[in-house]
């Protein structure tokens, strides 16, 4: 290794000599034309194609971006559309309810159902109208095909109706041919389908025979559809009786609530103690 730094030191100037003639010689060729046209084609090409790569990076990010923009505007629309259909589906529901007025409503006021609960033995309903628009406990809740329940509490602008669907709703039904009396309640299971109780074997009872809410009810006027009967069969004392609801509660959205309930004085003398005073 010595001896090569003692060559190299001792024929320093030959070296030096020969990079000068090869600068030299560089310089030359650059300096012809066909050079200086190859070196520039040269730079004009990876010119080119650092300009290609750029505009494809620059192309995925800005298709990135694009495609952001379009998922928001996308996503906007939609919503729009799904606010516009909930509208007009509420709409053509209001419109069925009130083109469809029962008769035997006098005064009614049109609310919405915002919530329920699903059980299967105690569904319930919340409704979109309260105090502060005038309803209150005991008030009938129905639609035109029918009974759907009562209100059971009230808050300023919400009620609770316990419905038809519910083991601890009850209310007294007449058939509309025969006259026969009785109580409907649900026992869990379908929502279409309920029992008509209370029913001697002596009654006349027909299957086919609408159900309609009776004199004897405490918080419906008579009147009101409940369902018809499907099924008789009999038991040991009473008839067992299932009855198809009026109202279909998987497709209840709107309803109506009425201000009319039986006689006050009715309802008291019927829940006032049945045991008279003692006479002298």
């Amino acid at each position: 290794m010595s001896s090569f730094f003692r060559f190299i030191a001792k024929h320093t100037a030959y070296l030096y000599f020969l990079l000068y003639c090869c600068i030299s010689i560089l310089l030359m060729q650059l300096q012809r034309k066909e050079t200086l046209d190859a070196i520039h084609e040269r730079g004009l090409a990876i010119n080119a194609s650092l300009a290609d790569r750029l505009s494809e990076v620059s192309a995925v990010f800005s298709l990135k971006r694009d495609n952001e923009l379009l998922f928001l505007q996308n996503a906007r629309l939609f919503s729009r559309l799904l606010y516009q259909e909930d509208a007009i589906h509420d709409a053509r529901a209001l419109n069925t309810i009130i083109g469809n007025k029962p008769v035997w409503v006098d005064q009614f006021r049109v609310a919405r159902v915002v919530d329920r609960r699903f059980s299967e033995t105690d569904n319930m309903l919340i409704i979109n109208i309260g105090r502060q628009q005038g309803v209150i406990r005991n008030m009938t809740v129905l639609t035109p095909d029918g009974l759907v329940g009562r209100v059971i509490d009230v808050s300023a602008n919400y009620a609770k109706v316990l419905p038809v669907i519910n083991r601890n709703f009850m209310v007294s039904v007449v058939s509309d041919s025969t006259r026969t009396t009785g109580l409907l309640s649900w026992q869990n299971g379908d929502e279409r389908i309920a029992h008509m109780g209370h029913v001697p074997l002596s009654s006349r009872l027909l299957v086919g025979e609408q159900l309609i809410t009776s004199d004897y009810s405490t918080f419906a006027t008579r009147g009101i559809p409940v369902g018809q009967i499907i099924r008789i069969s009999k038991d040991k004392l009473f008839y067992k009786i299932d009855v198809r609801l009026a109202v279909d509660f998987s497709t209840l959205s709107h309803v109506l609530v009425s201000p009319a309930t039986p006689p006050r004085e009715k309802v008291e003398l019927m829940t006032s103690p049945d045991i008279p005073e003692k006479g002298r």
